[in-house]
């Protein structure tokens, strides 16, 4: 059942970046073909934007399950690129070529609605990601996109990724907060079950679009607190 929100507490709200607030597929795709263009290459650039980000939870795996230790999001970004190059049949790039399209996740472009509602949102709550990204990466797209964030938490901070329960909880005891005080908004439904599962609050906003056209959770597939088109209904429902 969805509940109204002054009959919950909330101080703060933590936010999922990739997908929920900036759209990775495009943003990605944009900047790979302006790298690699140049230099002779010519690929399908959506699906190399989704075949880097398909080894997005295989390469965080490896830190969860205590395999590698734990690992800012950039390293594991260049570990997947460096996989993912020759299978597309790609060699000989520069080091600064691979660095470069590495950083390509630190120039991704908010999803329209998103600067415009967050600002909404903090005059209301502490607002910050909760994103597996590491802190250089945020505040890059924070930067990029006017993004109003009262602090950076997150994968970093906590040592280890999302949906690992530390993660959560860590960005609660930042603000001094209970879980109770706190709200995980997402696009995807398996990080607001991991949140809830923590003792937060949840938010779903449909992001349908996601990995291209009809693919991404128009819906949360779990019980959430909040489900919402896009931020700026959840700012509406929130009463900002």
């Amino acid at each position: 059942m969805l509940v109204e929100a002054p009959n919950l507490g909330l101080r703060a709200l933590f936010f999922d970046v990739f997908g929920t607030l900036v759209d990775w597929r495009t943003s990605v795709a944009r900047e790979a073909a302006a790298i690699l263009r140049p230099q002779g290459i010519d690929l399908d650039w959506a699906q190399f934007a989704d075949a880097w980000r398909a080894e997005y939870q295989p390469g965080m795996e490896e830190v969860r399950s205590g395999t590698i230790p734990f690992s800012k999001l950039d390293v594991l970004h260049r570990r997947n690129l460096e996989r993912l190059l020759p299978r597309l049949g790609v060699t000989g790039l520069s080091e600064a070529t691979l660095r470069d399209l590495t950083l390509s996740w630190h120039r991704l472009d908010a999803w329209p609605e998103v600067p415009a509602a967050l600002a909404r949102l903090k005059t209301k709550f502490l607002i910050a990601p909760v994103s597996n990204g590491n802190i250089s990466l945020m505040a890059d797209l924070a930067r990029r996109n006017a993004l109003p964030w009262d602090a950076i938490l997150g994968a970093e901070i906590a040592g280890d990724y999302k949906p690992k329960p530390r993660v959560y909880e860590a960005a609660c005891a930042a603000f001094d907060l209970a879980p109770a005080q706190c709200m995980m908004v997402a696009a995807h439904s398996n990080d607001l079950q991991a949140a809830a599962a923590s003792g937060l609050r949840t938010a779903h906003i449909a992001r349908p679009n996601e990995h291209g056209p009809g693919k991404g959770e128009s819906a949360p597939t779990v019980p959430v607190d909040f489900a919402a088109k896009d931020l700026a209904a959840l700012a509406d429902r929130l009463a900002v």
